[in-house]
């Protein structure tokens, strides 16, 4: 076999054999085999040129990806097959990038979860998850969780939750508030609970009188179109009870109020 041409196409190289059958190469392949106009190349040759050419223009694209910001193997996988590299050439690539260290899936999930340790508000469930999504194996999810401090997060998180609520609600619905976003972003009910302690909030009376009597100012005129007697009263505990106000509360609100 007798190479017939070779021509710069944007980042690739035209590559034609016998004035018939044609590929495409990188720089790469040309220097690695020291490719020129009219080499005699043997079958076996075209093969492995095609096969480092697929290697070499399929890493090229993932350098070219990884350069912007580190990614998992999964998402680089994906970024080739969408690319249409060879299937087969794909694991050569990744386990070429994970040598050289452009790959490092343990390295990644443990600067997602530190920097989620300085400034974010997940707990290691989500983080789990979220890191699962990526690809991440469970050991170096597990290892990199291992590392972090999950109650000074939700510590973090309890007061912020705090501050947003805290003038807003009851008592009980402010602390039910914080256990659930507590929950909701991925901590144990145990660390959960245990960052709710740390807040130390107590019963403001004369805010629990306000809040009752403003939920009261609502609730009143659309159950009021309805019931009347035993029967409003008995809405009214309920809708009051519901937005987790005591029974004491309710009981001395509704004496003044009906």
């Amino acid at each position: 076999m007798k190479i017939t041409k070779i021509e710069k196409k944007k980042q690739l190289y035209f590559l034609e054999v016998d004035s018939s059958d044609i590929c495409y190469i990188t720089e790469d392949t040309i220097v690695r085999f020291m490719l020129s106009k009219d080499k005699e190349i043997s079958e076996q040759d075209y093969q492995e040129i095609k096969e480092f050419a697929q290697f070499s223009y399929g890493k090229n694209l993932a350098l070219y990806y990884l350069s912007f910001k580190q990614r998992t193997r999964k998402e680089v996988h994906d970024y080739l097959l969408k690319y249409e590299i060879d299937a087969d050439s794909i694991p050569k690539i990744l386990g070429h990038l994970e040598e050289e260290k452009w790959i490092d899936d343990q390295e990644y999930a443990r600067r997602v979860i530190q920097s989620n340790q300085f400034t974010g508000d997940k707990g290691p469930f989500v983080l789990a998850q979220k890191l699962a999504q990526k690809g991440i194996k469970k050991q170096h999810v597990a290892v990199a969780l291992s590392e972090a401090d999950f109650i000074e997060i939700a510590c973090r998180v309890a007061e912020k939750i705090n501050r947003k609520y805290e003038n807003k609600l009851p008592l009980q619905a402010l602390k039910t508030k914080v256990l659930q976003q507590l929950t909701s972003k991925g901590f144990s009910s145990a660390d959960a609970k245990l960052a709710l302690q740390t807040l130390e909030i107590e019963k403001d009376q004369e805010l629990e009188s306000q809040l009752i009597y403003k939920e009261l100012d609502k609730q009143f005129p659309k159950y009021a179109r309805k019931y009347e007697g035993y029967e409003l009263k008995q809405r009214l505990t309920q809708a009051l009870a519901r937005k987790r106000f005591s029974f004491d509360d309710i009981k001395s609100a509704l004496r003044d109020y009906l």
